[in-house]
């Protein structure tokens, strides 16, 4: 399982993000994170494969420390999907940001080319695999961050806002994709009635610490529990 233990982490400013959050997740599951803005979320997720180090506390990963020495082997096991696939796709091709994580982590070029081609074609990205990224829309460039980190096959996938921006035709797409994985889900949205059709288990951040956990639709039915941590009910149970 992902294992965190009193883990705390502090930025250069003081904003003190995590404070001795302890959290496990079994392996194989579908989680979603939730909280009002600066909660405390995308610091959590940023730290599950070593963008950032803890300070304080620790992290395992199926047994395995999140810590410097373990870089490579937590990152070739634990695939971050950006909030700003900006921030992601970097070459001058999206099948050269598809093809580059497989590539360097030694994966056999005739391996990587099926796996990626496989997916662009399901995410309707193939026919324009020689297009800059700046080139496409924002769903486009966030379905191609996504298939730019499951082509490396991680037994953990951590999303950051997955559905911003998608349209609903590309949001049920996503919703349907993330339900036939088999590596575990980790979620961070603020999108509850996306948590609420893809987490089986829901936790709940407030000023840096797990407030609540539980089965996805006992948390997200609780509206006193919801409103008290700054959230509303998902849409769908508004009325």
């Amino acid at each position: 399982m992902i294992k965190i233990d009193q883990l705390s982490f502090t930025y250069p400013d003081g904003t003190r993000a995590l404070d001795g959050l302890t959290l496990q997740i079994p392996l194989g599951g579908a989680v979603g994170i939730v909280g009002a803005n600066g909660a405390g979320k995308s610091t959590l997720v940023s730290h599950l494969n070593g963008w950032y180090l803890p300070q304080q506390g620790s992290i395992m990963v199926d047994g395995v420390e999140v810590s410097s020495r373990n870089l490579e082997r937590v990152r070739k096991y634990v695939g971050l999907v950006f909030q700003n696939p900006d921030d992601q796709l970097f070459t001058a091709r999206v099948y050269d940001d598809v093809m580059f994580g497989p590539l360097n982590l030694g994966m056999e070029r005739k391996k990587a080319e099926a796996i990626a081609e496989r997916l662009l074609r399901e995410f309707g990205l193939w026919e324009i695999r020689d297009k800059p990224p700046s080139h496409l829309s924002h769903g486009q460039k966030r379905f191609a961050a996504l298939a730019a980190v499951l082509v490396m096959n991680p037994g953990v996938i951590v999303m950051d806002e997955p559905t911003s921006d998608l349209d609903p035709r590309n949001r049920r797409k996503l919703i349907g994709l993330i339900g036939s994985l088999q590596a575990t889900r980790i979620a961070v949205s603020h999108d509850l009635d996306f948590i609420w059709e893809s987490c089986s288990e829901v936790c709940i951040m407030n000023e840096g610490r797990i407030v609540a956990q539980g089965a996805a639709r006992e948390i997200l039915s609780d509206q006193a529990l919801l409103e008290k941590n700054g959230l509303e009910l998902p849409l769908r149970l508004q009325g």
